[in-house]
């Protein structure tokens, strides 16, 4: 088995605008901001060299992201890069991981899935499909 690539790590903050501000001086300016309305999320991004640091602000009326997510602040979920969304599901789902409602689906970065916390660490964990020509890949 090849290691894994983290493709992001998501860290949901009260105020985007003030996170961005304070993270620029460590990180730059952010790669874009992301509205998902749908799902009720604003994202911003900053690429490092090695991950992508995912801010996430919930935004609008959608529920979806705070139902996936929580409320905690602060570390929210880590991301493995996987190069086909479905065949990696149907091999974690056979390994014992669930998948949350509504999953597989588009997210920030391409196709997604979280799955249901780890009743051990509590992780909450994401695997992404990037889209073609994404800057993360």
């Amino acid at each position: 088995m090849r290691a894994p690539h983290i493709d992001h790590i998501g860290i949901l903050v009260a105020d985007l605008d003030a996170a961005l501000e304070m993270l620029k001086p460590l990180f730059g300016n952010p790669a874009e901001v992301k509205e998902l309305a749908d799902v009720g999320l604003r994202v911003a991004e900053f690429h490092a060299a090695n991950v992508t640091i995912e801010l996430l602000q919930y935004a609008g009326e959608a529920q979806f992201a705070r139902r996936v997510m929580g409320e905690r602040l602060g570390l929210n979920h880590i991301s493995a890069r996987v190069e086909d969304v479905e065949r990696s599901l149907a091999a974690l789902a056979a390994a014992g991981h669930a998948p949350m409602p509504g999953f597989p689906r588009q997210g920030a970065h391409g196709r997604v899935v979280f799955f249901e916390p780890d009743p051990v660490s509590g992780l909450l964990f994401e695997i992404c499909q990037p889209e073609t020509g994404s800057e993360s890949e």
